[in-house]
């Protein structure tokens, strides 16, 4: 008893996943959790959330606050079980209406099927009748409309376009690849981010995501060599680079590349991207003194990003240091906020009897270190897709041909492109006319 309860519950069970209902109200769900995704920045520290959804009673939204954002897991829904769980149970419906629906909907199509009247098909079909009988004379016809045509007795049966019926298969089996590759890109990547000064070696530590299994090199060590940045004319930030070179523990090059954005360096299935920039600090030299370091702080005004520091020339006289871009000369003022003076690097100045140099500017720039291993069944998924995409619109067209007494009935039936078929059929009625009166 047990055991027929058992194979009753699997048997619902597996009609549940096959139902086409089912699966359209998967992959809505997965659409609808995939825009929260969108609209909800993912992989962000606390604080990001807690300045950006405050818990406000008064707002016109109380309840999407970041409590509820870290308690329901929205900060990581792409990773979150629940989403996971829905995009398996997708891949399962998938998989049973492909071997339970498609495919053997696709052998029924490949079948030879006639029929003794021609009424007996759908209320969509196009009918026709025509008085000469000649069945080689119709075996002509419709091979000249390049249709696949079987014959028997009295009876003729045509079809054309079987790559219509192929395509719905092919959609199932990319969006299969398709979630295949993401879970294994979910479960096997990691996604790291580094801000490295200009000049330091790095590690890929600092991991923002990863998955169940990933595991992140030990055995590879990046520097970069150079940092720069790119102005358009009208001294908008172009681009910005970083010149990477990643060594083995062993102190060997085993790559090197200048990456900027979209053009990113690939080593061994890791990527490493371009993706932010900043000033630290900088050095410079007062008076007799040793070389100074100091730190610098980034603000905005008037929509503009610039840098700035205070640094004393003396006891009683202070400084501020403005830089705009790498480039540009470094603007000093005083205290009041009124400009003493420009200067390039590694230039002399004299303020208030003391000599001034600036030295460099030191840099960091942002790298995200990401590797995905499914992301080639990926690619793949998707350019099946858009094959099958393009198979889909090829009509699939059938020709049922009765002989009754001294006349012919004609019966067709297509899927799509119903005037294009139209025409087909007026094709066959006129060659089998023509032949017929020779």
């Amino acid at each position: 008893m047990k055991l027929i309860n058992i194979k009753n519950i699997l048997w619902q069970m597996f009609k549940k996943l096959r139902n086409l209902s089912f699966s359209i109200s998967l992959l809505l769900t997965i659409a609808m959790i995939s825009i929260i995704g969108t609209i909800i920045e993912q992989n962000q520290s606390i604080s990001y959330y807690q300045i950006n959804y405050p818990i406000n009673h008064g707002s016109l939204n109380p309840i999407l606050n970041w409590k509820t954002i870290l308690n329901l897991g929205l900060d990581h829904i792409y990773s979150n079980p629940c989403f996971i769980l829905i995009l398996i149970l997708f891949f399962c419906s998938l998989l049973t209406c492909t071997f339970s629906n498609q495919l053997p909907s696709l052998r029924n199509a490949r079948k030879w099927k006639f029929l003794q009247q021609t009424q007996k098909i759908n209320n969509k079909a196009r009918f026709t009748k025509l008085q000469q009988i000649s069945m080689c004379n119709m075996i002509y016809s419709l091979h000249n409309n390049h249709y696949y045509i079987f014959h028997k007795d009295k009876s003729i049966y045509a079809y054309k376009g079987l790559a219509g019926r192929i395509a719905p298969i092919f959609v199932h089996f990319s969006i299969i690849l398709t979630l295949i590759g993401s879970l294994i890109g979910l479960l096997g990547g990691f996604t790291a981010q580094e801000i490295i000064p200009e000049g330091e070696i790095f590690h890929i530590k600092n991991t923002i995501q990863s998955g169940f299994s990933s595991t992140l090199p030990d055995n590879l060590i990046g520097k970069i060599k150079h940092f720069n940045i790119t102005y358009n004319t009208n001294n908008s930030i172009q681009q910005f680079l970083s010149n990477i070179a990643l060594y083995n523990n062993e102190g060997q090059n085993l790559s090197q590349k200048s990456i900027f954005v979209n053009s990113p360096l690939i080593f061994k299935g890791i990527t490493f991207y371009q993706t932010d920039w900043n000033i630290n600090s900088i050095r410079l030299k007062i008076g007799n003194s040793e070389i100074i370091q100091q730190s610098i702080t980034k603000n905005k005004i008037n929509n503009q990003i610039l840098w700035s520091c205070q640094v004393p020339v003396n006891a009683k006289k202070n400084i501020i240091l403005i830089i705009t871009k790498l480039d540009d000369p470094v603007s000093i003022y005083d205290t009041s906020n009124n400009l003493l003076i420009s200067m390039k690097f590694n230039e002399t100045v004299v303020i208030n009897n003391t000599t001034l140099q600036i030295l460099d500017i030191m840099t960091s720039t942002g790298i995200q270190i990401k590797t995905d291993p499914g992301i080639l069944i990926t690619y793949i998924g998707f350019f099946t897709l858009m094959i099958s995409i393009i198979i889909s619109y090829i009509s699939y067209s059938q020709v049922w041909v009765t002989s009754i007494i001294e006349s012919i009935e004609i019966a067709g039936f297509t899927n799509r492109a119903t005037l294009s078929f139209e025409e087909d059929l007026i094709n066959i009625e006129e060659v089998y006319t023509e032949y017929t009166w020779i």
